[in-house]
């Protein structure tokens, strides 16, 4: 019948005798027969249910940001998280991974990360443990180990009926704060019983981990570039499909790239430039941090290849866009390079010039001369791992706010859907939405729209309150 059903074994006040007992599970309610199962005589019964004004589902970055403006603006609220706080930088991570960002910059205005310092990149692990800091020192109502499986608007009165899995809540307000990395794309290309190890670059941990042989990485956004630098790194033969992408430098003349992106403005840009909304970023925090070159990559030892495009009978093939994709990458170093030094010319800043960062080294073999099919046993190659990103999944949240293709409608996180709210999505404001500290700002104009309904609905029943004269 359902998760928890409870047992009532009622004694009749004249006779002594115990009653055919009763079964309650939410808000339904039934006899159980002899030797039998309970059977449902009533729904809409008016059991304890929970009550809170906000619901924010997610207790990751975004759940912990939101948790903290809305205390700040006084909304009574509560925080579900189905598994751990930061759960997923814990368990969908591979081992060795830190921040791509230094930790000056990529976190919350209220702490500083207690190990590394301001110009190094927390490990995965750090990370995990100062959001459980971030929330015990705002005094987070998180609670762990519930998930969200249902919310639907109630009918004929306010707020949201919300079915977990440890209970139902009434709530005015739900936030989702799930984030953008909730269920992992792998392309329709290989099948199944390819005889290959294929896994997502979220289920990737190490090395070791992979069977033996040759291995293909296809994605050169952050992840897919380091995990295909580890991989070759311990000895393993690695293939790596790259697509169009932006390589911005790590650091030049002194300043790591977030500082450059930041006066330059370039996080605040509210929308991605034309043709730019599916173009990753290549940059790492690996080794105290580098800029991804994928020339030094084929000189390393790594084999470039073009994009992904399709599989047959043991072959993959690519796009012959390989040396394209290389150079934008290069171009857009190269602007970026531009724009940093006419800042520094303008403002008169005193930081050394770098001109070795300009210098690029020559073309590797397997750009000049491509590679576009692929037999895969022939090449050894015994695992795939799909570095493609992630989608999202709000099939829990069943309200009118998503468009034909499922995706949010919403300005700056508030939906079209009185009363439902979205933290942490790409561009939910501006560039910088989806990193640590662009989802804190953005949790703070959200906060800010839930307080301000919620006095007006105080005004609304403040005035219901009040007597009319005569």
């Amino acid at each position: 019948m359902g998760s928890r059903w409870y047992v009532l074994l009622l004694v009749s006040a004249r006779s002594g005798r115990m009653a055919q007992p009763v079964c309650i599970h939410h808000d339904q309610v039934g006899y159980i027969p002899r030797g039998g199962s309970c059977r449902i005589i009533k729904k809409g019964l008016s059991m304890s249910v929970e009550t809170i004004d906000t619901l924010v589902v997610g207790g990751g970055q975004a759940g912990v940001a939101m948790s903290e403006h809305l205390s700040k603006c006084g909304v009574p609220h509560l925080v579900l998280e189905r598994g751990r706080i930061a759960e997923r930088w814990r368990s969908q991570r591979w081992d060795s991974l830190v921040a791509n960002g230094p930790a000056w910059h990529d976190r919350f205005p209220g702490m500083e990360f207690p190990v590394t310092g301001p110009d190094g990149f927390p490990s995965k692990e750090e990370v995990a443990d100062y959001f459980v800091a971030y929330a015990k020192q705002i005094n987070a109502p998180i609670r762990c180990g519930v998930e969200v499986k249902l919310v639907q608007r109630n009918v004929g009165r306010p707020g949201f009926r919300v079915e977990t899995s440890d209970g139902v809540i009434q709530a005015n307000s739900v936030v989702a704060a799930t984030g953008p990395f909730q269920v992992p794309v792998i392309p329709s290309l290989v099948p199944a019983d390819a005889g290959l190890l294929q896994i997502h670059s979220s289920a990737y941990r190490n090395p070791a981990q992979l069977p033996k042989g040759a291995v293909l990485v296809v994605g050169a956004g952050s992840s897919g570039v380091q995990i295909a630098d580890e991989l070759q790194r311990a000895g393993r033969r690695v293939y790596l499909s790259v697509g169009p992408h932006d390589r911005p430098p790590r650091s030049y003349r002194g300043r790591d790239f977030c500082w450059w992106l930041g006066v330059l403005g370039k996080w605040d840009l509210e929308t991605p430039g034309p043709g730019t909304e599916h173009v990753t970023i290549a940059v790492s925090g690996a080794r105290g941090g580098e800029t991804i070159d994928f020339r030094r990559l084929a000189a390393q030892g790594l084999t470039l290849v073009g994009m992904t495009k399709a599989y047959q009978d043991g072959v993959m093939s690519f796009a012959p866009d390989l040396a394209k994709n290389i150079a934008r990458g290069d171009a857009n170093l190269m602007s970026l390079l531009d724009e940093a030094d006419a800042y520094v010319a303008r403002n008169g800043l005193d930081l050394p010039e770098e001109p070795a960062l300009r210098k690029l080294g020559p073309e590797p073999d397997c750009v000049t001369n491509p590679i576009l099919e692929l037999d895969l046993a022939k090449a050894g190659i015994a695992t795939i791992i799909w570095a493609t990103g992630f989608a999202v999944d709000y099939s829990w949240l069943k309200v009118d706010a998503f468009d034909e293709k499922g995706r949010p409608r919403h300005h700056r996180g508030v939906s079209t859907e009185p009363g439902i709210y979205f933290l942490g999505l790409p561009w939910q404001s501006r560039r910088g939405s989806s990193f640590i500290w662009g989802v804190w700002h953005d949790a703070k104009h959200v906060a800010d729209r839930i307080s301000t309904q919620r006095k007006y609905l105080a005004y609304h029943a403040a005035a219901k309150r009040e007597p009319v004269d005569a």
